[in-house]
């Protein structure tokens, strides 16, 4: 038999908790919905209150230390898409993080979108 511990540590993942748990049941960060490529970076020298910051906030805010794509955050810290930005949503509620739009790449030349259309018709 074992004791009632290891029902929440997975030996090869760690530690196990929900991401409901993370998250406080919330599926929807506060304020404006943070897209895939948007680049969230941190404000500047932390004077946020940590009162209140999981070790995930942390973590994320860690990454953010340079602009980074919500995706690759998502990536990095191997949590749900979701999780992630809701909290993410939590930190830019705060004022720990910014978000920026990614840089305009303009559209792709015509010859190029004849190419692709092309391709697609040849498969």
């Amino acid at each position: 038999m074992t004791d009632g511990g290891d029902r929440w540590l997975d030996r090869e993942a760690g530690p196990v908790v929900r991401p409901y748990a993370l998250t406080r049941g919330r599926t929807r960060p506060h304020g404006a919905t943070l897209g895939l490529i948007d680049h969230v970076a941190a404000a500047g020298p932390l004077v946020v209150d940590a009162r209140g910051l999981g070790p995930e906030h942390r973590h994320l805010l860690h990454l953010c230390r340079k602009p980074t794509a919500v995706a690759e955050l998502a990536s990095e810290t191997d949590l749900p898409l979701g999780v992630v930005r809701v909290l993410l949503g939590d930190l830019l509620e705060r004022g720990a993080v910014t978000v920026a739009a990614p840089p305009d790449a303009g559209t792709p030349e015509e010859s190029v979108m004849r190419s692709v259309l092309d391709g697609l018709r040849a498969l």
